[in-house]
């Protein structure tokens, strides 16, 4: 049954080879799995090359059905002589079977279906296809499968111009094309090479006189060319990366990976962090920016850098640096989980020191320390001190226990910590990020969603990976105060470049504004901005994440508004409300401006009226008294201090 399934896959190769396509969330087809590949016949494919190729990986091929039982003896022989895998027995056949049906992973069963494969190759093609497809398909390294691309990259010169010495040096990539990588190590291919060119001296292809002459030769390699099309990059090569993670580094045919990605909010990440970038015209300064939906975990836009053409290193997955305040709302989050409420008061902050160094004290950024703030205050201007001292009060351990369910591991054990003097990715804190608008429930990241072989069989299934991490009271809370950052906080300048609807977020900066950073989120989307230089240096006088990167999420918040909308966020059943003086965070009098806050099961509700403003003559009247009772009680209390 097994066989009689491929046995129509294989009778495809004999109108050409198909490719493996990645499809967008939006069901239409992306990009393929290998855009550089390049096929061409074998007439086009210098007969060195062709030679070289057979006698160092398939001396018999000429000779065989598609199993060779002769190499695989004699492969078990080595393998038992040198206690260990050291010569592989496959047929090129064979090898071409795997790369285009089958996985990596090594087991008995995949060399049966790879010897049965390789038998059903052998009656429908001819020995030219075979030799053909294989050539247009192998491996190479550094992402390049087919020998014309490859001849390309290293020689800029097509397959059919290749030397001896240049041939000799593209089929010994074959067995460790990773290890072998000419870029990374060119005396390991060369040396390689040189086994070629004996093997093809043996094998009667080549006289001793071309060998030697060969062997003479350091081919000339040319610097690995980047593909032309740069658009979406990162998110590409991190989709085929995932691939090749999961099925190895073969080129399947005719495959479907269905993804997470909107290329539609793809192209808008990208348009706007290179307008950010442009803005703060300063060269070689670095972005990032991950948009995940928080329902589902699925990446929808994925920027690893300013050019991907210049640089494909992936800032936005593989970029690890200090979140600064950004990573604020992870102990604000471990505190109303542990009792505390919006409103709940820290004072003595102009003393806060650490437990085990007394010299270390945490600064605001700018201005006059207050000596007490509520929660919510102190989260709006992103107050050092009272973060530092939160998390002293809630325990490090909470802290650290919440971030690392959050998705946020490695963390240090420090009293910096709830400034942000930790290391974290932006598709990580991004992802850490979901558990806000998530209703207390993390939402793993995931970038594919599902992959189907030729014959339309599903062979990847990843579900959407919920945790629940903050009670959904807590995440509210979180998110009402979150919403106040952006409202009249360090994110106002939001609202001021356009913004609109439910959303919040926070900003971060580093010491000397090497990073900064803005992750913010409505119910549709998170999106994380991180701005930096790849050596940490200065970004600039002043740089805050409020100034670098929020403008870059507020361009790519209104360039989706309308595919992902900002719609109310759900108040959980067990939050009651209660209005507040937004000034003193207490009881209202009149004249108070009043907001409404939220309030979980046990938190404790001020009684206390508002001080600062008039009131009525009532109001002022309990007030007095109120005071009167309060000062009473306090002076009691130090009595009993005191003895």
């Amino acid at each position: 049954m097994w066989l009689s399934r491929y046995a129509v896959a294989v009778h495809r190769l004999t109108r050409g080879i198909g490719d493996t396509i990645f499809y967008g969330a939006d069901g239409q087809p992306w990009f393929r799995l290998d855009e550089q590949r390049h096929d061409v016949s074998l007439d086009d494919i210098s007969l060195d090359l062709q030679h070289a190729v057979v006698a160092v990986e398939d001396r018999r091929f000429y000779r065989h059905p598609g199993i060779d039982p002769i190499g695989v003896a004699r492969a078990v022989v080595q393998d038992v002589r040198h206690g260990g895998r050291v010569e592989g027995g496959s047929t090129l056949t064979q090898q071409l079977a795997r790369t285009l049906f089958l996985s990596n992973v090594r087991s008995y069963g995949r060399k049966l279906k790879e010897a049965g494969l390789a038998l059903l190759i052998e009656a429908q093609l001819t020995k030219k296809q075979i030799l053909e497809f294989y050539l247009n398909r192998v491996y190479l390294s550094a992402g390049v499968y087919g020998v014309e691309t490859m001849s390309a990259h290293l020689f800029r010169k097509p397959a059919r111009e290749v030397t001896l010495p240049e041939a000799a040096f593209v089929a010994g990539l074959i067995r460790a094309p990773s290890a072998l990588s000419p870029w990374t190590n060119y005396d390991g291919a060369l040396e390689r090479s040189h086994v070629v060119l004996a093997q093809m001296r043996d094998q009667g292809l080549i006289t001793r006189a071309q060998e030697d002459a060969a062997r003479r030769v350091r081919p000339r390699i040319q610097p690995y060319r980047q593909p032309n099309d740069a658009r979406a990059g990162w998110a590409k090569e991190f989709l085929r990366q995932q691939f090749r993670n999961e099925f190895g580094g073969d080129n399947p045919p005719d495959w479907q990976v269905h993804t997470a990605f909107l290329p539609s909010v793809q192209d808008a990440a990208e348009q706007a962090v290179a307008a950010g970038l442009a803005r703060l015209r300063r060269p070689g300064l670095e972005a990032a920016l991950v948009a995940i939906d928080p329902s589902t975990g699925d990446i929808l836009a994925m920027v690893g850098g300013a050019n991907y053409a210049r640089s494909t290193f992936n800032r936005a997955a593989r970029s690890r640096r200090q979140p600064g305040s950004s990573f604020k709302p992870f102990v604000y989050a471990a505190a109303l989980e542990h009792g505390y409420s919006p409103v709940s008061v820290l004072d003595n902050l102009r003393h806060v020191r650490a437990p085990d160094d007394p010299e270390w004290t945490p600064r605001t950024a700018e201005g006059d320390q207050p000596d007490t703030l509520t929660l919510r205050a102190a989260l709006l201007e992103s107050n050092n001190p009272a973060a530092a001292d939160l998390q002293q009060r809630v325990g490090t351990r909470n802290v650290l226990r919440l971030a690392s369910d959050a998705g946020l591991s490695g963390l240090p054990d420090v009293p910096s910590l709830a400034l942000g003097t930790g290391v974290v990715s932006p598709l990580d804190l991004t992802a850490a990020y979901t558990v806000f608008p998530g209703e207390g429930q993390v939402a793993r990241p995931r970038g594919i969603i599902s992959v189907f072989d030729s014959g339309g069989r599903q062979v990847l299934d990843r579900p959407i990976e919920r945790e629940d991490i903050i009670s959904p009271a807590a995440a509210f809370q979180m998110t009402s105060m979150l919403r106040d950052v952006v409202e009249r906080g360090t994110g106002a300048p939001a609202r001021a470049l356009g913004v609109r609807g439910p959303v919040g977020g926070k900003t971060g900066t580093t010491d000397e504004y090497h990073d900064a950073w803005f992750v913010g989120y409505s119910t549709s989307v998170v999106a994380g901005v991180w701005v930096g230089f790849d050596q940490p240096a200065p970004i600039g006088r002043d740089a805050y994440g409020a100034r670098v990167a929020l403008p870059i999420w507020a361009d790519f918040m209104k360039r989706t508004a309308r595919q992902l909308p900002a719609r109310e966020f759900t108040v959980p059943s067990d939050v009651h409300t209660e209005e507040l003086c937004s000034v003193s965070y207490l009881q209202p009098v009149e004249g108070c401006p009043t907001y409404t806050e939220y309030f979980k099961s046990g938190d404790s509700v001020p009684s206390q009226l508002c001080p600062i403003h008039r009131g009525t003559i009532k109001q002022r009247a309990a007030r007095a008294i109120d005071g009167f009772f309060r000062g009473l009680a306090s002076r009691i209390a130090g009595v009993f201090r005191r003895r």
